[in-house]
């Protein structure tokens, strides 16, 4: 049981020194730009599926008013 508990304080320890000096964090100026690259991505894709959900939805209607 002592040496499960060695373990994972080992496992705490790695993590938090990898997070502290090997990950590159970005900076406050390329963290703003991702944000803003994702917010438009986000907003074309809902555009794009807001243009099939119309056409998709008149097709619809066409059908089922020719088939009434």
């Amino acid at each position: 049981m002592k040496d499960f508990f060695n373990n994972r304080l080992t496992d705490i320890k790695e993590s938090y020194n990898e997070l502290v000096h090997k990950v590159s964090w970005p900076t406050k100026s390329e963290l703003a730009n991702s944000t803003i690259v994702v917010m438009v991505a986000s907003i074309i894709a809902s555009l794009v599926i807001w243009v099939i959900d119309l056409c998709i939805n008149e097709v619809m209607h066409l059908v089922y008013g020719v088939a009434a």
